[in-house]
Parts: structure tokens; sequence; C-alpha cells
């Protein structure tokens, strides 16, 4: 039998079942663990604190909305229902976008950035708390490495070195 790549399978050995499980808890937990802190502490929710995060580090703190959602790694739609939320709180607007009439670009606001800076410190516990304090010793910087890795293969890439192949249609 052969795998996904067309070579063999071979069984996880312990570790490797180990390391994959725990990797599966951690993507699940984790930023619900945060979210739940943030939350507690009167501050945005992980998914809204997020987005005005990469709006705040965008070219005149607006993207588009696609690009957004892929940066926050929401859907398309999840990201319009996170926008709304934070539209009406005037955190954020929505503006056309000059490059395409039919699209929409999220504008991180004045109130937008206030907002987020009041809960930099929330959040930053949280990520120290639940992730960071849990690697005294590691090599972050190789394992920040290794992370980035995961979960891509080689293909072609746009010019912001994104892939240019859709998930559901690597399948082979």
């Amino acid at each position: 039998m052969s795998g996904v790549s067309g070579e063999p399978r071979k069984p996880l050995d312990r570790d490797e079942e180990a390391l994959v499980r725990t990797l599966f808890r951690v993507m699940y937990l984790l930023p619900r663990a945060i979210d739940a802190d943030m939350v507690c502490d009167r501050q945005l929710p992980l998914t809204e604190y997020t987005a005005l995060m990469r709006l705040s580090e965008a070219p005149e703190r607006q993207l588009r909305m696609s690009e957004l959602a892929f940066a926050c790694h929401l859907s398309l739609s999840g990201m319009t229902r996170t926008i709304t939320r934070l539209e009406t709180q005037g955190l954020v607007r929505r503006v056309r976008s000059l490059e395409d009439a039919r699209g929409w670009n999220a504008v991180l606001t004045d109130a937008g950035f206030a907002r987020l800076t009041e809960s930099w410190p929330s959040h930053l516990a949280a990520v120290r708390r639940r992730f960071l304090d849990h690697f005294e010793g590691v090599d972050l910087a190789r394992l920040a490495d290794v992370f980035a890795h995961v979960g891509t293969v080689v293909e072609p890439h746009d010019g912001d070195g994104r892939s240019v192949a859709e998930p559901s249609r690597n399948c082979r």
C-alpha cells in the first residue's frame, strides 16, 4: 500500500504517534484557551484580535477581505462575520477596493487600533502562559523554522510566497 506521495506507508513509531496526537490537541485547544483568557480579561476575542493585528501591520492599515481571511486562517465567510462584528463596534470599516471595484477592503480605524493596543497585554500574557512558558531551554528559532515547514509542500508560489495550489486541488 502506498501513501499520498506514492511512497510506501510506514507505521508511526511510539514517539511519532505521541507527537502527532499532541500536535492535534494543541492545534485544537491552544486557540480556545487563549481566546478564553482574553475574553475573561474583558478583551477582544482571539479571532477579532488577530484580524485587528493583521490590519495594523498592513500598508495603510487595510487589506482586501480575501487577503485578511488568508492571513487570519479563516474562510471568507468567517472573516466577513468577524469584520461585521468589528464594524458594528467602529473598530474597522469596509471600503471598495481601488484596484477592483467588485472587491472590498477592511480598514482599521483609530478606535480599532486603540482597542488592539488595549487588548495586547492580555494577549501577550495568555500566549506566554499557555504556550511560550512551556518551551524553557528549547531553541525557539529552530522550532519556528520547523513549524514554518509543517503542512507545506514544494509547489509554485505567487509573489507573496503563498502556494498557488488550493488544498482541495492537491489531492492525488
